[in-house]
Parts: C-alpha cells; sequence; structure tokens
C-alpha cells in the first residue's frame, strides 16, 4: 500500500479578519514545493485550515510548516499525531529559527531551504531511521521546483509563484536574510513560464519574491525577460508582486507590467523619517526615495499600477507625535494601499535580538504568545511611550486611517491617477482587509463587500 503524507497548514485563530476574504489569503507554496519533492509512490493531502477545521486523518507521516504567528497552532496539532504514534516534521521560518523550542513539539525539524534535504529525511524515514533535526542547504536556483499547485484548496483566489530567493539588504526587522541568505538566486525564465501555466485556472497571481526587480541591471534585464515571456505566451493575469522602491526607474519594465496585467506593487516605505530609515536600514529608501515618494509613485500610476506601501509604527526613534504625523503622511501622499504593522521582533531577526536582550517584548508566554505576532498587535514595550500609551496612539491613528472618509478618498484618487478601475479596487479591498482585520470585533468593523456598494453607489462623483 501507497504510504501517505499529510501536509498540514496551521490557521492563527487570532487573524480572523484577513481570514474572511479568500482574497487576502495564499497558498502555502512551501507544501506545494515539499509535495513536488516526495516520491512518486506517496499519496499526498495538504489539510489546509484556512478553509477547513481540523480534523485528524490517519496518515503515516505529518509534515507541518508555519509562520512564527501560527507556530503555536502548529504545535498543538503536532501534539495530537504524536499522541496517536505518527511522527512528525515541521519547517518553515519559525522552525528553523527556533528549532530548539519545535524539538520539544515535533520529532524531527528540518531547518532552512528544504529542497536539498526532503529527500534525505524521506529516505530515512522509509528506513524507519529519521533524524531530530536536518539542516537544508541554499541550492542554486536552477535547482528549485516548481510547486504541486493542485494540491492547494480550490478557493484560493491567487496562484503563487516565486521566481527569486535572496535578499543583500539587511533590514533590521527582516527574517528574508536571515533565512533565504543574502544571494540574490534568480530562477530560470522558463520555469517559471512553465510554472505559470500550470495555474491557468486561476484569475490572480501573487509572484512572492521579496523583490522581483532585484539589485542590479543584470536582475532587472532578468524580470523584463520574464515579462516579455508572459506577454508572448499569452500569459496575461491579474497580478502584484513586492519590489524595491527603485521599481519606478525602468519604462520598459513598468509598460511590461502594464501590458501583462500587474494591478499593484508593495513597496516597503517603512518611514518618512530619516532617523527611522537609518534605524532600519534602509539604505536605498535614504539615497532615492527620502523626500521623493510621491514622484515614485506617480510614475508608477503612469502605468495603470497601484502602489501599496508598507510603514512601520513605533519604531524606537518614534514618539506619539511622529505616528500621527506618519498618518497624516500617509493619507497625504500619492500611496493607494497601506500596511501599517507594529514594529514586531520576530526569530532570527536584528530587532528579535535586541529586543530579548533589552527585555522589552511584552508577551513573552512562549510558545503560546509566538500567535501575537501578527503585526498588528502591539507585543513591545517602546522606548518613547509605555504599552498601554502605544496602544492608545495606535488605534486613534488607525481610526483615522481606515476610516470611510480615507478609503473613499484613496479609491478617488488612485482611479484619477491610475485610469484604472481595477487597480483602484485592488487598492480598496487591501485597505479594506487590514482595517477589517485591526478592528475585527469592534464598531469598526469594515464588510468590504458593503463598501464597494457604496463606492459604486457614488462613482459618478468621481
Amino acid at each position: 500500500m501507497a504510504k501517505k503524507l499529510l501536509l498540514i497548514n496551521p490557521r492563527n485563530y487570532l487573524k480572523e479578519g484577513l481570514l474572511k476574504y479568500e482574497f487576502s489569503n495564499f497558498p502555502p507554496l512551501g507544501l506545494g514545493i515539499i509535495a513536488r519533492l516526495t516520491p512518486d509512490d506517496w499519496e499526498i493531502e495538504i489539510l489546509d485550515e484556512n478553509f477547513d477545521e481540523f480534523e485528524y486523518k490517519e496518515a503515516d507521516l505529518v509534515g507541518l510548516t508555519a509562520f512564527t504567528s501560527n507556530a503555536y497552532r502548529a504545535y498543538q496539532i503536532a501534539k495530537v499525531y504524536r499522541e496517536n504514534g505518527v511522527p512528525t516534521v515541521m519547517g518553515g521560518i519559525h522552525a528553523s529559527m527556533m528549532f530548539h523550542e519545535a524539538l520539544d513539539y515535533v520529532d524531527t525539524v528540518v531547518k532552512g531551504e528544504a529542497e536539498s534535504i526532503w529527500p534525505t529525511v524521506i529516505a530515512d524515514f522509509e528506513k524507519g531511521q529519521m533524524k531530530r533535526l536536518y539542516d537544508g542547504v541554499r541550492l542554486k536556483a536552477d535547482k528549485l521546483v516548481p510547486a504541486r499547485h493542485d494540491l492547494f484548496h480550490p478557493r484560493y483566489a491567487f496562484a503563487s509563484i516565486q521566481t527569486t530567493r535572496g535578499c543583500p539588504w539587511r533590514c533590521d526587522f527582516c527574517t528574508v536574510h536571515a533565512f533565504n541568505g543574502t544571494a540574490y538566486r534568480q530562477r530560470p525564465v522558463q520555469d517559471i513560464l512553465d510554472e505559470i501555466e500550470m495555474t491557468s485556472e486561476k484569475e490572480y497571481l501573487f509572484f512572492v519574491d521579496d523583490n522581483i526587480i532585484g539589485y542590479s541591471k543584470k536582475s532587472m534585464a532578468r524580470t523584463i525577460e520574464l515579462l516579455k515571456g508572459m506577454k508572448e505566451r499569452g500569459l496575461k493575469r491579474e497580478w502584484f508582486s513586492q519590489a524595491s522602491i527603485n521599481f519606478a526607474e525602468n519604462e520598459e519594465m513598468l509598460q511590461l507590467a502594464h501590458d501583462t496585467g500587474c494591478k499593484m506593487v508593495l513597496l516597503g516605505i517603512e518611514t518618512e523619517k530619516l532617523e527611522g530609515l537609518e534605524e532600519t536600514n534602509k539604505d536605498l529608501n535614504k539615497k532615492i526615495g527620502f523626500g521623493h515618494y510621491d514622484d515614485i509613485f506617480s510614475k508608477i500610476h503612469e502605468y495603470g499600477i497601484a502602489v501599496l506601501g508598507t510603514f512601520i509604527f513605533a519604531l524606537d526613534t518614534d514618539t506619539p507625535e511622529d505616528l500621527k504625523r506618519r498618518v497624516d503622511f500617509i493619507i497625504n501622499s500619492k500611496v493607494d494601499a497601506f500596511q501599517t504593522s507594529v514594529l514586531t521582533p520576530f526569530p532570527g531577526t536584528g530587532t528579535y535580538r535586541k529586543f530579548v536582550e533589552e527585555d522589552r517584548i511584552h508577551f513573552k508566554n512562549f510558545p503560546e504568545d509566538w500567535q501575537r505576532m501578527r503585526f498588528f498587535e502591539n507585543v513591545i514595550d517602546p522606548i518613547t511611550m509605555t504599552h498601554d500609551q502605544l496602544n492608545e496612539v495606535l488605534y486613534e491613528q488607525w481610526g483615522r486611517l481606515f476610516s470611510s472618509k480615507t478609503l473613499l478618498n484613496k479609491f478617488k484618487m488612485t482611479l484619477k491617477e491610475t485610469k484604472d478601475t481595477k487597480a483602484a479596487l485592488w487598492a480598496l479591498v487591501t485597505n479594506s482587509n487590514y482595517g477589517n482585520t485591526i478592528f475585527e470585533g469592534t464598531n469598526r468593523f469594515f464588510d468590504v463587500n458593503a463598501f464597494i456598494d457604496t463606492i459604486n453607489t457614488g462613482v459618478r462623483l468621481i
């Protein structure tokens, strides 16, 4: 009989807001890659708590992945299988950075990228000799495999494709360089195009790269080659990705992004304050972004693309007045959508090491309190105010930012700037979902469908 591998994507039950809309969730790409690496004589199933409540299923081996925010839930599920004598193995960013902790809750931990080591894990399991800890090494990009997209839950709106790994920047708050390394590895263009074709049933596409354009003229040329390939193969899809602030510098790339269906790009702004950029090691933003953000946003708008700007609240250099000014900047700038997360000390980052050394993590009942580390909950003791004072400032300023008035004005601005209704709706849905996440369970709850109905009623006024 075929052996069964059950792969589980656990859910953080504190993140109700983002789970309400399928547009906010993305397939567990790592589990799809694990499935691809598993021998053909195994039966494979993905149990995805984004859509299905957990129930015990028979399996010969159970694999779990987790970010820090859903690691506690992964441990809870692993306990069920260990009590039933089923071996458990866990990988992903949290288990890699906190493997000593993870080994208290699962039988085996795979650290780092799995491609180099998963075949060995399976072979050892089949011999009854599975080790407690495996270290994956970072392979060259041409050795990276496409995910098994056919195993993902059909209700995901997006197909997720990874075209690169690694980041040479060392932003203090970011885990990417710790997990994927500082070398920027680019998958072969034809491999990516083939994988996009595998997901033809999906209307939307998310390139999960941390920076799709890379860090050099050579990497930009490769992005242009990829977009040309999409155009030549007729792979136009509504898509978005993440990029650095110099996304606006190459007009050939911008035109191709428009032609292939790009509707939104995420840019890491973090702060409009020079001291904050220095604190977070955002050197590129200091060099070409500071004081010129609206010019950058306007250039991207010319090609019908909205901008999702990420901002960090509660940097050590931030005062309550600074946070008010940050919200003023967002409201008055030409940024279309905004992710305004609280500084969160994720394991593996310089920020985490600093906050542990200074004993400034407010909630420390681990592993249960890992689920609080979800970007929109304050888990720190800041320098310029108390924990409670920061909460008061956050909810006051978030209330301004995610008000119906602000979101309506941003929708009008995006529509005027991009002249693209779909780009404006992308930004609106994104903003509504973030507001929904922050104010879940309060009278500030946002229903994105009702909000869009309101917009449609007043669209003649725009």
